[in-house]
């Protein structure tokens, strides 16, 4: 039986599902964490679903009211999703997202003994934002090891990004070498109720190059 534990942040997207791939390659019992936090749809977390029964040994859903607060078209139906990017950080931005949800996986990692904590930002093709960058990952690992009994007690989190210098393409191509069903999975910011993409928004536009840079075949259902 395999002891080495991670939690694995799984939105449900292409790079969480190779992120979760890479994990159990690399020989973890993967405890998958998915989020309600207001967003525009539940297909991602239905997606998430399904791919955490292929390869987690647990999976959470944890409800946070982020749409509460709003500032993002992701959490606010009054904000159009935009379908070309703008200058700066664009309005699917959502406050605070990552390091809320860094520290909810954090806090089960240390229930559970495990050392280490996967997401799947990217630092190439991505949308511009800050907490996706490796300066926020590396700070938020620091905060890690100063804020829980485990890292004072000396065993200590690794908050590990292992897509974060990777092209769209090489994402795509390294999934489909671990064996991930893309086909699961949901990215688009404004999917239908049945899992189909718009192939419009920067998320759709991301993934659909991604695939076509990678010279693989694009399963994304669209309406």
């Amino acid at each position: 039986m395999n002891h080495k534990k991670a939690v694995i942040l799984l939105s449900g997207g292409l790079d969480s599902a190779t992120v979760l791939a890479i994990a159990k390659e690399q020989g973890y019992s993967c405890y998958t964490m998915s989020f309600d936090y207001g967003q525009r749809h539940r297909a991602e977390l239905q997606a998430a679903e399904r791919v955490s029964r292929q390869h987690a040994v647990e999976h959470k859903v944890i409800g946070i009211n982020l749409d509460g607060i709003g500032g993002s078209a992701l959490t606010d139906s009054a904000i159009a999703v935009p379908e070309q990017l703008g200058e700066g950080i664009p309005v699917t931005y959502v406050p605070a997202r990552n390091t809320v949800f860094l520290s909810l996986a954090l806090g089960w990692a240390e229930v559970l003994g495990a050392q280490d904590i996967f997401i799947g930002v990217n630092a190439v093709d991505y949308s511009g934002y800050p907490d996706c960058r490796p300066e926020f990952i590396d700070a938020f690992e620091r905060m890690a090891n100063l804020a829980t009994k485990a890292g004072v007690e000396g065993s200590g989190f690794s908050i590990r990004a292992p897509l974060q210098n990777l092209s769209k393409a090489e994402i795509v191509k390294m999934g489909v070498q671990l064996g991930v069903d893309y086909s699961s999975t949901v990215s688009c910011y404004q999917a239908d109720d049945d899992g189909r993409a718009c192939r419009v928004c920067d998320s759709c536009r991301l993934r659909a190059a991604g695939f076509e840079a990678a010279g693989v075949e694009d399963p994304t259902r669209y309406y």
